[in-house]
């Protein structure tokens, strides 16, 4: 098809220039970006406009329970997306409201470094045309670096910014904050999703939607509606009384705020089964990775998913087995899902980390469990 497509010069778009040119035919165009939090943020606005009756236009990256998938299609002006910048790809599109959730360094096998990161990240938030918004964390350094000069950037964070959080309380891992825009008090906030990075979200997603001009209730109470996200500290179920849940985290900065609010949760043991993603990603946060993976009480790690990537770094899981004391590198999934139903117990939560196919793990682990109930 494309060998025909160049032949007969038939014009050919990327996903993100469609994207873009979709994005033209609306108002208000919200883009959300980041290394972390896109799916999530996104899937939170998209959950406060529909409690709003805002009839909006959503692009998700992950599955959205709320609609059934990732995809929805709206009457009104306002067009909600992830934005993600491997490949410069978020570049090609025509936001008016812009939010920087964080920058860190990743998708090395096309940024050289962090500053070539930063670099993308403020032309995407000079894409923003004059009259628009550019909402950015302010607590999030690299943020700050790259947007470093620029006027107009509305700032939000945990307890800085024009948007922050005060009165933060805790139930089991599970917030209860008041929101703030310029110390005024906005929409009273529970969630439904545990975690300090959550909390972090439902703050950038709630400022854009107040300069939406939502109204609070509606704010808060699409956020309580929340439940997150496909992928997303997932409940797969239960196996012989363990806990097993689904995670889609891929980076350290990623694994560490999962791995820090499970351990919130009150569980016995945090039995981790991590799937690296990508060679490159792999062997360039190599140190970063070995330190957040002595987190869990157990780590077993399945091989490397290539994804679009052949080894040209020489790494392996058992690379990092080698260096996180008590690590496993399983051969494969059925004998990974063995080792998590042997160890399975009352007061365990098992988690099955990575961007690959790790997933089907706990899915089988949980059919185990069920058919051996039987």
């Amino acid at each position: 098809e494309y060998a025909c497509a160049v032949e007969k010069g038939i014009p050919m778009l990327t996903r993100a220039q469609l994207l873009g040119q979709i994005m033209r035919n609306y108002d208000t165009p919200i883009a959300v970006s980041g290394t972390h939090g896109k799916t999530t943020t996104t899937s939170m606005i998209s959950q406060i406009l529909l409690e709003a009756d805002a009839d909006p236009t959503i692009s998700v990256g992950g599955i959205l329970p709320s609609i059934g998938g990732n995809i929805r299609v709206g009457q009104s002006e306002t067009f909600v997306t992830e934005a993600c910048e491997y490949t410069n790809s978020f570049l090609s599109i025509f936001p008016k409201i812009s939010i920087i959730l964080n920058i860190d360094a990743d998708h090395l096998d096309f940024f050289k470094d962090l500053e070539d990161v930063e670099h993308s990240f403020r032309a995407f938030a000079d894409l923003v045309p004059p009259g628009g918004t550019v909402l950015a964390n302010g607590e999030d350094e690299n943020t700050t670096k790259a947007l470093e000069g620029k006027e107009g950037v509305l700032t939000f964070g945990l307890e800085t910014g024009n948007f922050h959080a005060k009165n933060l309380t805790w139930d089991h891992g599970f917030p209860t904050f008041d929101l703030v825009w310029d110390e005024k008090p906005m929409a009273h906030i529970t969630l439904q999703v545990p975690g300090e990075h959550n909390v972090k979200d439902a703050i950038a997603a709630a400022a854009a939607s107040l300069i939406l001009g939502i109204p609070g209730n509606a704010i808060a109470q699409g956020l309580k509606d929340f439940r997150g996200a496909g992928r997303r500290f997932e409940f797969k179920g239960k196996v012989k009384g363990a806990a097993v849940y689904d995670d889609y985290a891929h980076h350290p900065g990623e694994l560490k705020a999962l791995l820090d609010t499970a351990a919130t949760l009150g569980y016995d043991r945090v039995i981790c089964a991590f799937q690296p993603h990508t060679y490159t990603r792999t062997k360039a946060l190599f140190p970063e990775f070995v330190q957040v993976l002595q987190q869990p009480d157990i780590t077993f790690l399945a091989e490397i998913f290539a994804a679009r990537e052949k080894n040209e770094v020489g790494i392996t899981s058992q690379d990092l087995a080698d260096a996180v004391p008590g690590a496993k590198v399983a051969k494969d999934f059925e004998e990974l899902t063995n080792w998590l139903y042997d160890l399975a117990q009352p007061g365990d939560l098992i988690l099955t980390v990575g961007a690959g196919d790790i997933y089907t793990v706990g899915e089988a682990l949980v059919r185990r469990g069920q058919e051996s109930a039987t």
